[in-house]
């Protein structure tokens, strides 16, 4: 059966009201304390640094091991007590035989003690000395890295005052004083202290190490026993260290030769160069030395080269200023003239 046909109304769509103008808001005063209240409250994805970006925490410093502390400071205190009992018995038994033997030993005694006291400051002196310039090094570096103007012209002033009795730098002292004031940058004048002193300094001390791997190079290819060999090289490299120091004012004593001993061999395990014996003998067979010299003096070449990397490494600790505005010496630096010489005083090479 089929729908009956039916009409449908259809109305027409409403016309939507037109959307008012927003009104501007009044200003009002807002309440800080709540206005940081709904900030700390609100979730915000965003807040959160990121954990790449984020300073690492500090590094707690390590517990150090005072125990070696306290038994060297107790057995030299009673070692101490030990050589006063000794001596005081030895002078008073001196005084039961004869009144001139015991105040000969008295004045003995108190001539032994002023030199040792002497010794001592001068000591202490020297570790001042060595400490200053490594402030003096931090200080700098510092300086150049804020590219402070204060701190550097105090770190040039130190500087000035550590070299002032070098006749080396008289004119780099003439120079830096007549211009210093003109330079605004803190690292510029820096990098001018660098260069106006420390650059003859540093002439003075590569000449000083190849002076000394010569020498070692030359000891070490006559000598006939590997045990004269290694007593040498450890011989030439504590006169080199000291002389380096002396040249850059550290004039270091026994405790001071001793702290920059620490120094060089931190620096040479951090640059990996106490590890150089198949890198240091490649070096020098890829320039031809086994070609040009004998098997002995060869070795001694390489003896001198290992004396080289020692000099670089005492130049790094004694230097008052880090390497910025000058090029740091090398192994290859020293090399070619180490090579030059060793061709000249090979026995087995045949006169041209």
């Amino acid at each position: 059966m089929s729908r009956a046909p039916a009409s449908f109304r259809i109305e027409e769509p409403k016309a939507e009201p037109a959307p008012k103008p927003a009104s501007r808001r009044k200003p009002q005063a807002i309440d800080p304390g709540k206005a940081v209240t709904v900030v700390a409250d609100a979730e915000d994805y965003f807040s959160e640094a990121d954990m790449a970006l984020a300073t690492p925490p500090p590094v707690p410093k390590p517990r150090r091991f005072w125990l070696a502390r306290i038994f060297f400071a107790a057995f030299a205190i009673l070692f101490s007590l030990a050589v006063g009992l000794w001596t005081d018995r030895l002078i008073r038994d001196l005084f039961t035989r004869a009144d001139w033997l015991g105040w000969l030993a008295l004045g003995v005694a108190v001539i032994a003690v002023l030199a040792l006291l002497a010794i001592i400051a001068r000591e202490a002196w020297a570790l001042m000395r060595l400490a200053s310039i490594e402030e003096l090094r931090r200080d700098a570096s510092q300086a150049i890295a804020s590219d402070d103007a204060k701190a550097a012209r105090k770190s040039v002033a130190h500087l000035t005052a550590l070299l002032a009795s070098k006749p080396e730098t008289a004119a780099g002292r003439k120079a830096l004083e007549s211009i210093s004031d003109d330079i605004i940058d803190g690292a510029d004048l820096l990098f001018l202290a660098e260069r106006e002193l420390l650059a003859p300094l540093d002439a003075l001390a590569r000449k000083q190490v190849l002076d000394a791997a010569k020498r070692v190079s030359v000891v070490t290819a006559i000598s006939p026993r590997a045990l004269v060999d290694v007593a040498y090289v450890v011989f030439e490299a504590a006169r080199l260290t000291r002389r380096i120091a002396q040249l850059y004012g550290g004039r270091p004593g026994f405790l001071g030769f001793l702290r920059l001993v620490r120094s060089i061999l931190a620096h040479l395990a951090v640059t990996g160069t106490m590890a150089a014996g198949e890198t240091l003998v490649q070096q020098v067979v890829g320039h031809g030395l086994a070609a040009r010299l004998s098997a002995k003096l060869g070795e001694g070449v390489v003896n001198g080269m290992m004396t080289a990397r020692i000099g670089i490494a005492a130049m790094a600790a004694a230097r008052p200023l880090a390497f910025n505005a000058l090029p740091r010496p090398g192994v290859g630096d020293f090399l070619k003239a180490l090579m030059r010489f060793a061709s000249t005083k090979d026995p087995d090479k045949p006169a041209s």
